[in-house]
């Protein structure tokens, strides 16, 4: 499949009709809006109903991984087809991860990858759009919904109907924990870019950010009236518990908050917990 031009809209350069892409699975490669290719797959809702009588607006997941994953590893793939099972899913590899283009800046310029294949999203037809982020991913959905909220000019394209964050930090540069301290190796050392690189197909800058962005508990507040989830395992051992607890405060009780007996991020979340979201996906982005 070709790609769209850099500089252009991120968009797919296939134009299938709806009828037709709801049931056949799509890859491409859109283009942010900083000119980075991001791999991305649209897989149909396999939900039971009536295709004929489906509305073309009917709800799409776009699925944010978390850091070192990509589109095609397995943990990621049964996200997609657990959601696939209430709506269709978009997913797609982060910047720096998999076959995508760039380097990865752990959470910052990624807003631009999801605001990429949520546009996607709708121009495949769909009117309903649900973020949903796990860890690193969880956080940029929060920073997403802030920064393209519905009602923002030039925005409502790229805006999310309903968010859900899983597994989220809510704040930068957290070394609290074990695996914490090692990402941070991961990151900021050269050695552990190169384990990045050759052990988890993750291409890592080196550039420090600069500005520092926004972090997810200061996203919160600026995301109501959009409906938001967020998820957090009492047994997480990247960020404790005081991490999503920060997160529904600084929303003012507009978020609900889901602490549930897991561990971290997709690996920890089951099949029955993602039914869960995928029916409070489908009644929040109604």
């Amino acid at each position: 499949m070709s790609t769209t031009p850099a500089g252009h809209v991120a968009r797919s350069t296939v134009r299938p009709n709806f009828e037709t892409s709801r049931r056949t699975p799509l890859r491409t490669f859109l283009h942010t809006d900083d000119g980075v290719t991001i791999d991305s797959v649209y897989d149909p809702s396999r939900a039971v109903y009536d295709v004929s009588a489906q509305p073309a607006g009917h709800l799409a997941f776009v699925v944010a991984h978390g850091f070192t994953g990509d589109v095609d590893k397995p943990h990621v793939r049964r996200v997609i087809d657990a959601f696939a099972q209430y709506g269709a899913v978009v997913s797609f590899s982060f910047r720096g991860h998999g076959a995508s283009g760039g380097l990865s800046t752990v959470g910052d310029k990624e807003v631009l990858d999801l605001a990429a294949a949520v546009r996607w999203a709708r121009e495949l037809g769909h009117t309903r759009v649900a973020t949903v982020g796990f860890s690193m991913g969880g956080s940029v959905v929060l920073r997403h919904a802030a920064l393209y909220r519905s009602g923002q000019e030039g925005r409502t394209e790229a805006s999310s109907d309903a968010v859900v964050s899983v597994s989220a930090p809510a704040r930068w540069y957290y070394r609290g924990t074990a695996p914490m301290r090692k990402l941070h190796w991961l990151v900021t050392r050269p050695e552990g870019r190169l384990v990045g690189r050759y052990g988890f197909r993750t291409r890592i800058t080196h550039r420090e950010w600069d500005p520092v962005p926004l972090s997810p508990v200061e996203a919160v507040p600026h995301i109501a009236p959009t409906p938001l989830l967020i998820v957090h395992g009492d047994r997480d051992g990247y960020f404790p518990v005081d991490h999503p607890r920060s997160l529904h405060e600084a929303s003012d009780g507009h978020a609900d908050l889901w602490m549930e007996p897991m561990g971290h991020a997709e690996h920890a979340a089951d099949d029955e917990l993602l039914g869960r979201i995928g029916d409070w996906a489908v009644g929040a982005a109604g």
